[in-house]
């Protein structure tokens, strides 16, 4: 038999407890379903990035609700082009209408985009030792993709902040590393 201190015990029981809550918070935002990857059309895709777009076939999450928001939101960055002809195939949500890629702006997922919620509002991003205040004008769909709507891209995760060249640029990441940086972020 296995006898534990009162010390050991106490030790146990917090353990427990903040593994639950780490649970917990876990569990808020889970996957509510999936899209099936399909073709796109011949040389739809940016050939750029082809890597990225949805592969025939494969399954991918999505997601209706993103972490909480917190003064330090824990996100991934990404890079993508707000003009016309830019990644998003389309105009921005917010405004229906394209950006300059010099102006400091962003597109959230679905759960921090809140339907249409954020838009115009500043978030000031903290990021490469550094941070920038920059302005939401776009949805990075968390709920639905692969599909002609969405330029044949799978769906976003649940946790990305889509930044314009100014915001890469401002938090002074080497052009060679633009491809992803781990961040926080919080409403401005």
């Amino acid at each position: 038999m296995i006898k534990f201190s009162s010390t050991a015990s106490f030790f146990l029981l917090i353990s427990l407890l903040v593994t639950n809550c780490f649970s917990m918070d876990a569990q808020k935002c889970r996957p509510n379903g999936r899209v099936i990857g399909k073709k796109s059309p011949p040389r739809h895709c940016n050939l750029e990035e082809d890597d990225i777009c949805c592969i025939p076939g494969k399954t991918y999450k999505t997601y209706k609700c993103s972490p909480p928001v917190s003064s330090h939101t824990k996100a991934h960055l990404t890079l993508a082009s707000f003009e016309s002809g830019g990644d998003g195939y389309q105009p921005s949500r917010c405004d229906n209408q394209y950006h300059s890629d010099d102006t400091p702006i962003v597109a959230l997922s679905s759960g921090w985009f809140n339907n249409k919620s954020r838009c115009h509002n500043n978030i000031t991003i903290r990021g490469n030792g550094r941070s920038v205040v920059a302005m939401v004008v776009d949805e990075c769909d968390s709920t639905v993709g692969c599909d002609a709507d969405h330029g044949y891209l799978p769906p976003c995760a649940n946790n990305v902040v889509v930044a314009s060249k100014a915001v890469w640029k401002a938090l002074h990441v080497p052009i060679e590393e633009w491809d992803g940086l781990d961040i926080t972020w919080s409403d401005a």
